[in-house]
């Protein structure tokens, strides 16, 4: 399969044409950003990481039900994947109130939900990403009613392999981002990536923050952090 030009560039990957238009190659930078962009920097080794612990934990949920664009692993930093259009709704699923939850009901970090929280954002970068709810979803066309239940549906799967599988690493997933896309059969899968920069890991002994939260806030120790994760997630596989 050949590599051919270069289709996209976001904050975080590049995506690539191939010889097969129904594939695609997603290359993974150490750019980081955070905060709609205005803060930018580089994390090192972190495109590496975030690739390959994509393609584990995407493995993974293959293997319980959860369809995937995942195909193959190229290198560190390069995997093929289904070519899908990608559902402008950001699907996030949260354990443990921290982040912009905590900030925006005025809450402490840290408090256990009774069961897991999900939210939907409209993906729109000049919005800056706006919550919204199931009607303002259908009322914007940007997915059917029997989409949305599907992609809820997968969301709590996936919450709830994951929780276990990192919990069994010692590590807390207190809350991640998903995003989705449709084949071009029409068919939905899990698409983009699940990494440090994605999702909130904390330590379950010390609370320590394992993801992009170090970048974000200041707090040192990110090639570390990202690092010390993707150690746990190797040596378990």
């Amino acid at each position: 399969m050949e590599k051919k030009e270069q289709l996209y560039e976001g904050k975080a990957k590049k995506v690539f044409a191939t010889s097969d238009p129904a594939l695609v190659i997603v290359s993974y930078k150490d750019d980081a950003t955070a905060f709609d962009g205005l803060k930018k920097g580089t994390i090192a080794g972190k495109g590496v990481v975030n690739n390959r612990m994509t393609n584990m934990m995407m493995r993974l949920l293959e293997k319980s039900g959860v369809p995937t664009h995942f195909v193959e692993e190229l290198s560190d930093r390069e995997t093929v994947v289904k070519k899908v259009s990608i559902v402008p709704l950001e699907v996030i699923v949260r354990n443990v109130s921290a982040g912009s939850f905590a900030k925006r009901y005025g809450v402490e970090e840290g408090i256990p939900f009774d069961e897991p929280t999900v939210e939907f954002s409209y993906k729109n970068d000049d919005l800056h990403d706006p919550l919204l709810n199931d009607s303002h979803a259908l009322a914007l066309h940007l997915a059917t009613k029997e989409e949305i239940a599907l992609i809820k549906s997968y969301a709590l799967r996936v919450n709830e392999v994951l929780e276990g599988y990192f919990l069994s690493l010692g590590v807390r997933l207190i809350d991640f981002k998903l995003e989705f896309g449709r084949l071009q059969d029409g068919t939905i899968v899990l698409a983009d990536e699940i990494s440090p920069d994605t999702c909130r890991f904390w330590d379950a002994a010390t609370g320590e923050k394992l993801d992009k939260d170090r970048f974000r806030r200041d707090l040192g120790g990110v090639e570390e952090a990202y690092r010390e994760i993707f150690k746990r997630v190797t040596e378990k596989d």
